[in-house]
């Protein structure tokens, strides 16, 4: 380097900063023994130049090389296959991919649905204040709170005779606060159609019904696998005449008294056994006769445990003993159940209810009551009620639920 540094620097007048800039370049390689080792790879690249330019010349030689190579990897990998290769198991599911855990669904009155995860609801003590299940807007509250799992059904029927199913993995998580996702956001309904009725099934059972009304008197009992289908768009579950809604559906064992309740304070309770069983297209056959300008308002089931409160348009209520409702026939006009004046008004709804529940009470002006059922008069099948709500004119009381409160909660 030094010899190579004093001749660039007389020869062409070069600092000797220059001079050793030039050396660090690969030029360097050109002075003492780099030259040799460049001669020699020269030398090795002329005889694979060669090499290759005699394998493009002869076919025979090309495949005498892919012949060799391939012995070479038979030598290397030639062991027996290692993968098991089976029969196909079966289309491939996406829930495959979901893992099964158990979920809180909560659903508001407005009609609005999240999930949360089982564990948000912790264990607490007897006697606890328990936890908010979420933050509604002021004029919604939550109206069924219940455990599923991710892997089961919720079915959601509409006013038009229709049934629609979401998976339980499919409705969107929320936080405990959190409002939650529309239902109808979820589902794709006709126009004018409404949910009526929400109802968590873990499988489609043989040995279990759903059991409908409608507003004119019509009843239909089905077997709940007719309803196990992979159809995302809704389900017809009954055929309905003109004019005619689905009010109400109960999930049923097959052994339970059924009890039906109209606008004009009729009331009918009838074994569901007087129902037989139907396909899903089916009408549905009388459950109870109506006069004239009467409809159905309210669907349950009677359970020797649970009372029937009621409630009137002008805001009258009572509760009575479901013990006092005999059964009868499907089919009949049905028993007495509060005494209608004008001053009481129609019923406008109905629940069956145990002393633990609390009811809320809408009027058609958005003014809401909420009331422990203990504050509501137990009284007779035949007597007007007390006033439950004052009720302002050109107002009235238009629907009355069931709401989960806080004990439900910590429950």
């Amino acid at each position: 380097d030094q010899t190579a540094r004093q001749e660039l620097m007389s020869r062409f007048g070069l600092t000797e900063r220059q001079a050793v800039a030039i050396l660090d370049m690969q030029l360097r390689r050109l002075t003492g023994l780099e030259r040799e080792k460049i001669e020699e790879e020269y030398a090795e690249l002329q005889k694979t130049i060669a090499r290759l330019r005699e394998i493009l010349g002869d076919m025979n030689l090309v495949y005498e090389i892919i012949k060799d190579e391939l012995l070479e990897i038979k030598e290397k990998f030639g062991d027996e296959r290692r993968t098991k290769i089976g029969r196909s198991s079966g289309e491939f599911d996406e829930e495959d991919l979901i893992a099964e855990e158990d979920i809180v669904v909560t659903v508001t009155h407005d009609g609005y649905i999240k999930r949360l995860p089982v564990d948000t609801y912790r264990a607490q003590r007897r006697g606890g204040r328990g936890i908010t299940a979420l933050n509604t807007k002021s004029d919604d509250f939550v109206e069924q709170l219940f455990i599923a799992s991710t892997h089961s059904t919720v079915l959601f029927f509409t006013n038009k005779g229709r049934v629609y199913h979401l998976r339980g993995h499919e409705i969107p998580e929320a936080s405990r606060n959190a409002r939650g996702t529309a239902i109808i956001n979820l589902l794709s309904l006709m126009p004018d159609e409404r949910i009526q009725a929400t109802i968590p099934i873990a499988e489609y059972s043989d040995e279990q019904y759903l059991f409908m009304a409608t507003s004119q008197g019509t009843v239909k009992k089905t077997v709940l696998s007719e309803f196990d289908t992979n159809r995302t768009g809704g389900l017809i579950c009954i055929t309905l005449d003109e004019g005619d809604e689905l009010i109400g559906v109960e999930l049923t064992d097959g052994s339970q008294d059924m009890m039906l309740v109209t606008k004009d304070a009729q009331a009918i309770r009838f074994h569901e056994e007087e129902v037989r069983d139907m396909g899903r297209n089916a009408r549905g056959v009388k459950g109870i006769t109506l006069d004239d300008g009467d409809q159905v308002i309210g669907l349950g089931v009677a359970d020797n445990g649970r009372e029937l409160l009621v409630v009137t348009e002008n805001g009258f209520g009572k509760r009575t003993q479901v013990s006092e409702y005999r059964r009868t026939r499907r089919g009949g006009k049905g028993v007495r159940t509060l005494n209608m004046t004008k001053k009481t008004g129609p019923l406008a709804g109905i629940q069956l209810v145990q002393e633990s529940n609390e009811i809320m009470i809408i009027t058609l002006e958005g003014i809401m009551i909420r009331i422990p059922v203990t504050d509501v008069s137990q009284q007779g099948r035949t007597t007007q009620g007390v006033t439950l709500m004052r009720i302002e004119q050109n107002d009235r009381v238009v629907a009355v639920a069931n709401i989960v409160g806080r004990d439900d909660e910590e429950e």
